[in-house]
């Protein structure tokens, strides 16, 4: 027994409203239940209550005990002097407002088998809660819910790329190259990659945008991987050019120590990913505004056909040589930057600039891309719950980690349902 649940069970009407008395002695009539308050103060206001003849209109606390009141010190306390009605389970204790005057108070009255429906799922040990029992949810009502799912983590994200654009002085063209040099970094790499592109700015790479060495050159020196004295001509080149570049525009190199390599395939060593990200800059000046303006699907997905120099094709490390082999970004690699940073940059940009058309491509976008495969996305496949693409890919990770690991069930329309359906049976 929580609030929270008695918060669903009062949002839902999913309570006994005939015969309803409050400790006043005066029948009681619930017309509305309000709206819920997500900041502080009462739970519920614009609430509709008939108490004795009067209609009020006003606030609703909800406590599990009405003790609870004068625990939470709401008895000396003006903002909850505008309740009009207390609801809880036990009436233990007589409540006032602060001006001494009787609360009304009501016993909240409701089925039981609704709490156990609730417990049954916030007590599940198991990574998805309701994994034993989503087959009894509708179909077309889980896609709804993903549909919602996947804006919401869109829009959750979108307030980090609105804050990076606002330190970046509203540059779209600086802002994604940082944001995209993050996701160049993965998981293990991407503050380093981060680091590497604030180091940096593109306005300095954009002066040698014609030259790929050069922007190798700034790029790994930047990275602090230009230190060693590696016996190795294309090294050597490089650590020259850096050492002019680096006086010119008076860089500071990040901390070599901050790159990951350990537990990493080789093809996605901090090397191979600043070589191929060098070619992005390479070949495409001003991305952001290409993008922008490219309306084919394909097209977009062609930009990040990159491939690492030539040296790479024998190295993975600048004193290590190797099996020759072509050193391209994978399908899996670009579809993750295409779904973090491309989609998300299309949305946000469609959000500042007050056009749907961007945030339908964006959606468009995910919608054209094959889910991901990862320990999530196989809990929900062995749920049997049908992943089409990225868009509902996303939105599983969405309800996974901002749902499921939070014991969000009550928020949540696919628990929502489960806990509602008295008629459930294993």
């Amino acid at each position: 027994m929580n609030e929270i649940f008695l918060h669903f069970i009062w949002e839902n009407n999913l309570f006994e409203k005939t015969d309803l008395f409050a400790d006043t002695n005066e029948k009681v009539e619930i017309i509305g239940v309000g709206q819920k308050n997500t900041d502080a103060g009462p739970d519920f206001f614009n609430a509709k209550i008939k108490i004795g003849n009067q209609i009020w209109a006003g606030n609703v606390e909800i406590h599990i005990k009405s003790s609870d009141w004068t625990a939470h010190k709401h008895n000396t306390d003006k903002a909850y002097d505008n309740v009009i009605l207390q609801v809880v389970v036990e009436n233990n204790k007589k409540t006032v407002r602060t001006n001494n005057k009787q609360i009304p108070t009501i016993e909240l009255k409701y089925d039981p088998q609704l709490l156990n429906n609730y417990l049954e799922l916030y007590n599940s040990k198991q990574k998805i809660a309701c994994f034993s029992k989503i087959e009894y949810v509708d179909k077309f009502a889980i896609k709804h819910w993903l549909s919602r799912l996947q804006i919401e983590r869109l829009e959750q994200k979108s307030e980090i790329v609105l804050q990076l654009l606002k330190q970046n002085n509203n540059s779209w063209e600086e802002t994604f190259y940082q944001y995209i040099a993050q996701n160049f970094g993965f998981k293990k790499n991407a503050v380093p990659f981060e680091l590497l592109a604030k180091s940096l700015p593109l306005k300095y790479l954009s002066k040698h945008k014609n030259n790929l060495f050069q922007i190798e050159a700034m790029l790994f020196g930047q990275a602090g991987m230009l230190e060693n004295n590696f016996e190795v001509d294309y090294y050597q080149k490089l650590k020259n050019e850096y050492a002019f570049l680096k006086n010119k525009f008076e860089l500071k190199a990040i901390e070599n120590h901050l790159w990951i390599f350990l537990r990493l395939r080789p093809p996605n060593f901090p090397t191979i990913r600043i070589a191929q990200f060098a070619q992005l800059i390479y070949k495409s000046s001003k991305l952001f505004s290409k993008i922008i303006e490219i309306k084919n699907i394909e097209e977009i997905k062609k930009l990040f056909n990159l491939e690492a120099s030539s040296f790479w094709e024998t190295h993975y490390l600048f004193d290590k040589e190797s099996k020759k082999r072509s050193k391209k970004l994978g399908d899996s690699a670009i579809n993750n930057i295409l779904i973090n940073t491309v989609s998300l940059f299309l949305f946000v940009y469609g959000i500042k600039k007050s056009n749907e058309n961007y945030q339908n491509r964006a959606l468009e976008l995910l919608e054209s891309i094959k889910p991901e495969e990862n320990s999530i996305i196989n809990n929900w496949k062995k749920a049997n719950i049908k992943i089409d693409n990225a868009f509902y890919s996303q939105a599983l990770i969405q309800l996974n980690n901002e749902y499921c690991k939070k014991q969000r069930c009550l928020e949540c329309q696919i628990g929502n349902k489960l806990i509602k359906n008295l008629t459930l049976q294993e």
